[in-house]
């Protein structure tokens, strides 16, 4: 485990090309180009969800309702960077929710204002 850091995948090619390159990200993006570039940096470092912070300015957070069981990330008001753990199986505490300190695969699936 040591030195090993999420693994990061993506919905579509299509996503995957917008996060190829600081321009690419620039001309899908504008203005979060620069956030959504940190904030990936900040998971592509982390061994596991457990070490990205849940307070500002990652604010790593578990979504509810129709967004059950994703995962996001601040980038700049209201938009949010929006992932599913990537494990298989997904990893589980004993109360049933999802283990972040066993999650080490995750899949990029939108960049939204889900408000």
């Amino acid at each position: 485990m040591l030195g090993e850091r999420v693994e990061i995948l993506f919905k579509n090619r299509k996503l995957e090309r917008n996060f190829s390159s600081i321009n690419r990200l620039r001309r899908a993006y504008g203005e979060r180009a620069e956030v959504l570039s940190i904030r990936i940096g900040v998971l592509r470092s982390a061994q596991t969800l457990a070490i990205v912070p849940a307070t500002r300015p990652e604010r790593l957070h578990q979504l509810e309702g129709r967004r059950r069981g994703q995962f996001a990330v601040d980038i700049v008001y209201p938009h949010r960077l929006v992932f599913v753990p990537n494990n298989d199986p997904i990893p589980r505490k004993c109360d049933g929710g999802i283990d972040l300190t066993q999650v080490t695969s995750i899949t990029i699936i939108d960049v939204v204002d889900y408000h």
